[in-house]
């Protein structure tokens, strides 16, 4: 049994990573039809902006339920759900006749994306403990990093060969696929002994408790911040891809390359350093990376007149190890403090996480996305914010940190002082 663990963990992080991948799928795949799609259905560059906003909006409130629905229902099904939803919802995608259909479709697929990636935070922990869960969370985050560089180029090729349709139905594959792999290979780790059941009042104050729990806050906000600088580029992807780098509609791949390269080489170097480094010194190197790699895209823009490949990409790239080292620990430093409760403490993270990329995707992206040098200094403001919020966990955390106590079945408890 001990033996056979290191395999099933590896498979079970690749099919974890497939569960979330279909997130950044749905967000990233259609870019390179972006204004087509605008053309098609006359919509304007607002309007088009808002199918991420409004993607992103549904997954964070959704989220809130997740985590619960998986503690009360078990992992599995809710995953089977989710997975069949986002299937049917991006087929809508495909037959959508204007931009007010396309937006609720869009909503939908953000209702539904959640599932994978929240209740295969829950899975891990359900699993492993100590140093081997940060390894499988490090595995997942390598599989979870090739997603968004391989969406827009998948997306690119489809688009090329037929229309931006084909692209949504690219993904209601992809979702069928998956159903039918989840259906025959995925566990069930949630025990129905364990499991709680989903009452909304006892529900409300756990969220109310994780929510006036200042270090769980703080966690999740920096998480949320983290991303938010890769992000903000990610969501300008189209203007700043083929207008300010001029690269047409197959050069995605000069920007998601180096950040997936940057992805997998965090990843792989968090794997390596559990155990072996302490979880605050791993996230103080992860911070280190992302504050060199703000200073050199800040440096370059001020410096260049016209931003060119790949210099104008190279920082990101350096930014997603910095993400990716760091990003695990924090993740089960969260979970961690709601041992009985982790998919309720999986869904805040990911509601917070949601509304941190809505918000940018649907105010910041459009105000920042005119030039190189605004999208930039939006990236470092983002990091630094992450950055703060770590090191006002790190001042309210004594060392080594206390868990917070499991929250009862009747009820949550005020956060430990400790």
């Amino acid at each position: 049994m001990t033996a056979d663990r290191p395999v099933h963990a590896v498979r079970l992080a690749a099919l974890l990573a497939l569960l979330a991948m279909f997130g950044p799928f749905a967000i990233d795949a259609f870019f390179p039809a972006f204004h087509a799609v605008a053309r098609d259905l006359g919509a304007s560059d607002w309007a088009m902006q808002q199918t991420i906003s409004v993607y992103l909006g549904a997954y964070a409130v959704m989220s809130l339920l997740h985590g619960p629905l998986s503690d009360a229902l078990g992992r599995r099904v809710v995953v089977l759900a989710g997975v069949l939803m986002f299937t049917a919802a991006s087929a809508w995608c495909a037959l959508a006749g204007s931009i007010g259909e396309l937006l609720a479709a869009r909503a939908l697929q953000g209702v539904s994306t959640g599932a994978g990636l929240i209740v295969g935070r829950a899975i891990v922990r359900d699993l492993y403990h100590g140093p081997e869960a940060q390894k499988v969370m490090a595995l997942v985050t390598l599989f979870f990093g090739v997603a968004p560089a391989l969406a827009p180029v998948f997306g690119g090729l489809v688009y090329q060969a037929a229309d931006w349709r084909a692209v949504f139905w690219f993904l209601a594959l992809y979702g069928l696929a998956l159903f039918a792999l989840c259906w025959r290979s995925l566990p069930e780790t949630h025990p129905r002994a364990a499991r709680m059941p989903l009452v909304l009042g006892p529900l409300a104050r756990v969220y109310g408790v994780q929510a006036r729990d200042g270090r769980f806050v703080l966690l999740a906000v920096a998480t949320g911040f983290n991303f938010g600088a890769s992000f903000l580029y990610i969501s300008s992807a189209p203007a700043f891809i083929e207008r300010i780098l001029g690269l047409g509609t197959m050069g995605y791949p000069w920007f998601f390359v180096p950040m997936i390269l940057g992805m997998m080489a965090g990843a792989t170097l968090s794997n390596r350093l559990a155990g072996r480094l302490a979880p605050r010194r791993t996230v103080q190197a992860g911070y280190a990376i992302m504050g060199v790699a703000a200073a050199l895209n800040v440096g370059y823009n001020a410096l260049a007149d016209v931003p060119v490949v790949p210099w104008a990409v190279l920082p990101m790239g350096l930014n997603a190890v910095g993400i990716a080292l760091s990003f695990p620990t924090l993740s089960l430093k969260m979970l961690d403090r709601y041992p009985h409760n982790r998919g309720a403490a999986s869904s805040m993270q990911a509601f917070g996480w949601g509304i941190v990329t809505s918000a940018i995707a649907g105010v910041l992206s459009p105000l920042l996305a005119d030039s190189a040098w605004h999208l930039a200094l939006g990236a470092v403001t983002l990091t630094a914010l992450g950055w703060l919020c770590w090191r006002a966990y790190v001042a309210i955390t004594p060392v080594p940190a206390e868990p917070l106590g499991d929250l009862p079945d009747d009820g949550p408890q005020a956060p430990a002082t400790t």
